[in-house]
């Protein structure tokens, strides 16, 4: 199941936040989507209107996911996002909670990517 699990949130990234196919998003998201970012209000509508919005202000962002791990109805993925090529964008960690086959809570936390790290080590 986790595995079914991962595959969904990695289209999902892909084809709706790197693609922009925001008409696909009743594949992915649940109508009532419970959101823990800050930033938005719960539910797929006002998600879907953000996406669009982000994507024509930053067409060419991109998320590349790093590490994806699925455990009991929950994925996590650690992306590096970048606004635009050759910027050095953030480090994120998303939390996705999967009921019915549709991503129904999401969590996530950023850290803009520093110049240089003390260990010399990407944080991503």
């Amino acid at each position: 199941m986790s595995n079914h699990h991962v595959q969904l949130v990695r289209d999902y990234i892909e084809n709706i936040w790197n693609e922009g196919q925001t008409d696909r998003a009743d594949e992915y998201l649940a109508e009532r989507l419970i959101q823990h970012n800050p930033n938005l209000p719960d539910g797929r509508g006002p998600l879907v209107e953000f996406i669009e919005g982000f994507r024509k202000q930053l067409p060419e962002a991109r998320f590349e996911i790093r590490r994806v791990v699925g455990d009991d109805g929950l994925v996590f993925t650690h992306s590096h996002f970048r606004p635009q090529p050759g910027h050095r964008g953030m480090v994120v960690v998303d939390v996705f909670r999967i009921d019915d086959g549709r991503i129904v809570e999401h969590w996530d936390v950023r850290e803009d990517v520093p110049e240089t790290t003390v260990s010399g080590h990407d944080v991503y």
